[in-house]
């Protein structure tokens, strides 16, 4: 205590779902969306339609993958209860007090219903990271030390490493090998996109099923965490209760659309070849260049000499 008044200090916020990284990657990818619109009124014909539908697809995919890295809501939960505010005070606040988890780190919400209570603004949203390059003890030591409100600390207390729950080391570990499998994801996709340019359709096809594999491979990863239960998140006779939340249904979403992308151009390569040529505008390239072919002169010299 300061003359009586409890501490609490500044602290840099970070959003539970979009944060920087998030916005940089959706617009790189909307630039290179646009730039795309700038060019499809040169496309002529029916082939305009099947370059957008490819092009979006292809996009999407993309932008799915490395954005869900960056999001907070894999595993989210809401609770609202009447807990205590701060430590060492019988003050009690009505709170929505949410959990939200993501690859790379946890982050927890607290808002007052309404905001201003105890002659305070009740609107905290505090980031918890465990990533190896982060420390999970130390962020939630420095926590502690910036006097965060009592809920705060509860929650983030499930996750670090002397917490009785051991529920660290398994979130941990899981989401950084779901983090590496869905890079490996990014890069079959742009191999994909490369073979369907050369244009090597069935093997495109291939790397889009390889795609939707690592990234069942990542879901599985992130399942594991359900081996480890979370210890009981308990506010008076209420429990902060936590589900799959939207990236990992997106994910999981994505994953089975490349499958059946992938094969469909598997299928149509062995059983109507044609019909997949004309979807990548290939039809046209290949009558013309049988026309180029059959257009031959000959010089009657040699028609004369038989040969």
């Amino acid at each position: 205590l300061f003359d009586g008044v409890y501490p609490f200090y500044a602290q840099q916020r970070k959003s539970s779902v979009f944060d920087v990284s998030t916005i940089i990657v959706i617009v790189v990818f909307l630039t290179v969306a646009c730039s795309f619109l700038l060019i499809i009124p040169g496309i002529r014909g029916r082939a305009r339609l099947y370059w957008t539908l490819r092009v979006f697809f292809s996009l999407f995919v993309g932008v799915v993958i490395v954005v869900v890295q960056f999001t907070g809501d894999w595993e989210t939960g809401w609770v609202t209860a009447n807990t205590s505010y701060k430590s060492f005070s019988h003050a009690l606040v009505n709170a929505d007090i949410g959990l939200h988890v993501g690859l790379a780190g946890v982050n927890i919400t607290l808002v007052g219903n309404p905001v201003n209570q105890v002659n305070e603004t009740i609107n905290y949203n505090e980031h918890f990271a465990w990533s190896f390059s982060a420390d999970y003890d130390h962020s939630y030591a420095e926590g502690l030390e910036k006097g965060l409100p009592s809920p705060v600390l509860y929650v983030a207390e499930k996750f670090t490493t002397q917490s009785p729950c051991g529920v660290h080391r398994q979130y941990r570990i899981s989401g950084h090998y779901a983090s590496a499998t869905l890079w490996v994801a990014f890069c079959t996709w742009l191999i994909s996109n490369i073979l369907f340019s050369m244009p090597v359709l069935v093997y495109g096809g291939y790397m889009l099923l390889v795609t939707g594999a690592f990234m069942i491979f990542s879901l599985l990863s992130f399942f594991t965490v359900r081996n480890s239960p979370l210890c009981p998140i308990q506010f008076g006779t209420t429990t902060l209760r936590t589900g799959y939340g939207g990236s990992f249904w997106l994910t999981l979403a994505i994953g089975l659309l490349c499958f059946v992308a992938g094969i469909t151009v598997v299928s149509l390569h062995y059983f109507n070849l044609d019909l997949l040529k004309t979807f990548f505008d290939l039809r046209e390239d290949k009558a013309e260049e049988c026309q180029e072919i059959t257009e031959v002169y000959i010089n009657p010299h040699f028609l004369k000499n038989g040969l």
